[in-house]
């Protein structure tokens, strides 16, 4: 390797360093509340989702406890109109 490509490596290298920090510095400052944003937006969005089947297992529960509860009155009631079958 000759000392130009040696000379032109050590410079194109922190040349490339100071480029890549500027891009960064920018992206920061300019687009990464857009970023975040979007990012709050999709936790929220599965959030919901996973709150739904939370809801639905919330809402079956109440809908079986209240299932039982009718049939054991159904059943009290029949005993009570029935002493005599026990």
């Amino acid at each position: 390797m000759s000392s130009a490509t040696s000379a032109l490596i050590w410079w194109l290298i922190p040349i490339a360093a100071v480029i890549a920090v500027l891009f960064y510095v920018l992206w920061v400052t300019k687009f990464q509340e857009r970023f975040q944003n979007e990012t709050t937006r999709s936790v929220s969005q599965f959030q919901r989702f996973q709150n739904s089947f939370r809801d639905r297992a919330e809402a079956e529960a109440i809908a079986d406890a209240a299932s039982q509860a009718a049939t054991e009155a159904a059943t009290e009631a029949r005993e009570r109109s029935n002493p005599t079958e026990h």
